[in-house]
């Protein structure tokens, strides 16, 4: 009986989310669709803001501020695929490699880390630890209303806004034929999805097995680095650079889009993390001085 009550009540919780994003891309459509003269790109991102409102809506009704969590890795592969419908008037014949490419790879990321969400989620009742901790630290004049809307929900939204800049042109500008760019970019976004598969696999194992409770994750790939799905998620957005770069050299300078998942994941997710694993586990310094954040190594002996 337990179980089919915890099994309702997750049911209720995805039927919560789905039928939210649901909302949110009604309203992102009647945005597009009430100034279809204006540039794509801008009109994508006025879209990208509105979906996030109403997300944003939806978790203070149900009090859970995680219902944005999915929208990290779902928003990205429906604004790539309107972006490719755009370009090639949605005729598949019109397609090119690249383009392909592009979404294929940002298809599987999408699913996959979606996917790892949906796995570890566990109901209305459960919201991420950081947003908890947030509620309870935020200064007393500071409504949670804002912390959630501004720092949980359109911080991010603008990031992963910057980070698909270089997809505008690697799946819009078609003028460049296939060269070794897009090799490098092929290479390299699938390697970063790969890692992230198996380091959150990996996670997963170890985080399920009763006998690991209150260790620390040292082996396979996270003995050389103490957070490589952060590693591989930062090499994700590396690889969508690179597949703009080779459309577009002019848009180098979507760069920043890639600088600022480092910053996002160096001096915020990182310390976030590492600070909570000191407070649960206190042989976690050491595990701190031997093994890097991010850029694996061997780690380094006591």
């Amino acid at each position: 009986m337990a179980a089919d009550r915890v099994a309702r009540h997750l049911a209720a919780g995805f039927a919560v989310v789905a039928s939210s994003y649901v909302v949110a891309g009604l309203a992102a459509w009647a945005v597009v669709a009430a100034r279809p003269s204006q540039h794509p790109l801008l009109l994508t991102f006025y879209a990208d803001l509105v979906a996030t409102v109403v997300v944003f809506a939806a978790s203070m009704v149900v009090a859970n501020a995680s219902l944005y969590d999915p929208y990290w890795s779902v928003a990205p592969a429906v604004v790539v695929v309107a972006w490719v419908l755009w370009r090639t008037g949605a005729d598949p014949a019109l397609l090119t490699g690249r383009q392909t490419a592009v979404v294929l790879l940002v298809l599987a990321w999408a699913i996959r880390l979606t996917a790892n969400w949906a796995s570890s989620w566990h109901g209305l009742h459960h919201e991420d630890w950081r947003y908890v901790q947030l509620r309870e630290e935020r200064p007393r004049l500071v409504p949670w209303w804002l912390v959630n809307l501004a720092g949980i929900q359109l911080m991010p939204t603008l990031v992963v806004f910057a980070g698909l800049l270089p997809v505008w042109p690697a799946v819009t500008e078609t003028g460049r034929p296939w060269g070794l760019a897009d090799v490098a970019a092929i290479v390299v976004t699938g390697a970063a999805i790969a890692i992230e598969t198996v380091a959150d696999r990996q996670l997963r194992r170890f985080a399920r097995d009763p006998a690991n409770r209150g260790k620390i994750l040292d082996r396979g790939l996270w003995r050389y680095s103490r957070h490589p799905n952060y590693l591989g998620e930062i090499g994700f957005w590396w690889g969508m650079w690179l597949f703009g770069l080779a459309a577009a050299p002019s848009w180098w300078w979507t760069v920043l889009g890639p600088i600022i998942m480092v910053l996002l994941f160096t001096f915020v997710s990182v310390p976030m993390l590492d600070r909570r694993s000191l407070t649960r586990r206190p042989s976690y310094a050491d595990h701190m001085r031997r093994v890097p954040a991010l850029l694996p190594r061997r780690p380094r002996r006591t």
